[in-house]
């Protein structure tokens, strides 16, 4: 999903006007959030940080992800350290390589669970983007193939559990749909 100049000048006024270091685009896996991510960081000269390499493959669920980042980026990045992260390798199912987060005014996060309420003591600017599920699964099968389907239901099931505890949705500061329009 790529949103329109219109929209994202949108974004970057208002992540802008509250002056947040930390941008998180959280929702459902599927919906869209890397591309806007990509969108944002390059407008904002950002790192972008995909939960998607702190996940502990599909097992892990959005809540493993979400503890990752707390460790490695935003603790560190609270105590004026370089956060830095291991990217986990999916086909290999284990973890990689370490990874730097580059200094920057603004640092960009996305994926399922970047949004969790630990990211709030941050100040941190919270974008939700959602989609309905079956364009969702599309979407993911698409890019992961149908091999992936138990996993993508399974995933599934997991992610709406953590949204419900975490209210991410709720919280967010601003909604988007999966083609790019603001949700009221």
């Amino acid at each position: 999903m790529t949103v329109s100049p219109t929209v994202l000048g949108e974004l970057l006024d208002r992540i802008r006007s509250v002056d947040a270091r930390l941008v998180c685009v959280d929702g459902p896996a599927g919906s869209g959030k890397t591309t806007l991510a990509a969108q944002l960081g390059d407008a904002l000269e950002a790192p972008v940080v995909h939960m998607d390499d702190l996940y502990e493959g599909w097992a892990s669920g959005p809540d493993g992800g979400a503890a990752n980042l707390r460790t490695w980026v935003l603790d560190p990045m609270s105590a004026g350290e370089r956060p830095r992260y291991r990217r986990y390798d999916w086909t290999a199912d284990a973890w990689a390589e370490w990874h730097d987060v580059p200094p920057s005014a603004h640092l960009v996060v996305e994926g399922c669970g970047a949004a969790a309420r630990q990211v709030d003591a941050l100040g941190a600017f919270r974008i939700w983007v959602e989609a309905d599920d079956v364009e969702r699964l599309r979407r993911g099968l698409a890019r992961d193939g149908d091999d992936a389907r138990d996993h993508w239901l399974r995933w599934m099931e997991d992610e709406a559990a953590h949204f419900e505890r975490e209210r991410t949705r709720d919280r967010a500061d601003v909604r988007l749909d999966g083609l790019g329009a603001v949700v009221a």
